[in-house]
């Protein structure tokens, strides 16, 4: 695997069902380190939640599709070895960040650098929209710095020291995993989500 041949595209309607498919894979089947399968069970996402997200002008859903060839120029195949979703929020005080979620690498290309790839594309751009969207390249304007956000599952050290070699920081703010049936089914019960920042303007 050439981890420099990554390349991202936005993601369409047609990609829903490879979309399913991968995620459902990365996050409940036990293959991959990145799996939930001992935490959670059932679905991840449901084709609906997907097409909602790319038809959301402030979501931002990233595939990195497979080719014939390997390289962008390649015919695709329809299959997906990667996503990332990237969401643009401003709260009610006007603090401005980027929600980085449904991160997922094909589990036979993972600990090949290609997850470093993809979500340093994520930033790359997030990075960008923030700055565009806030002034913050103007000093003279006293904007808020932009973040970058995330939520793990608790019970994921592993994980939480893969992002925090990335610069992300548990920022003290936790909710209790969503037991409404919609991403699964909690197989423990003090299983919760931690958010994660990174700071990427002052």
């Amino acid at each position: 695997m050439n981890k420099d041949a990554v390349f991202l595209r936005q993601a369409k309607t047609d990609d829903i069902g490879a979309l399913e498919q991968l995620l459902n894979c990365c996050y409940r089947e036990t293959a991959g380190w990145t799996n939930e399968a001992d935490l959670v069970s059932g679905i991840r996402i449901t084709p609906d939640e997907l097409a909602s997200t790319i038809a959301n002008p402030t979501h931002y859903l990233f595939v990195y599709p497979k080719t014939t060839t390997g390289e962008r120029d390649g015919e695709e195949t329809g299959e997906m070895l990667g996503c990332i979703a990237v969401d643009m929020k401003v709260d009610a005080d006007a603090n401005k960040s980027a929600y980085i979620g449904m991160f997922a690498v094909h589990p036979e290309l993972q600990g090949q650098g290609v997850g470093h790839e993809v979500l340093q594309a994520a930033e790359t751009f997030a990075e960008r929209h923030l700055q565009s969207s806030t002034g913050v390249s103007d000093k003279s304007i006293n904007e808020k710095p932009a973040r970058l956000t995330m939520s793990i599952l608790s019970h994921r050290p592993e994980l939480l020291a893969y992002y925090q070699r990335r610069g992300y920081e548990l920022n003290g703010n936790k909710m209790p995993f969503p037991n409404d049936g919609n991403n699964g089914e909690p197989k423990r019960q003090d299983l919760e989500l931690l958010e994660l920042e990174k700071i990427v303007s002052e």
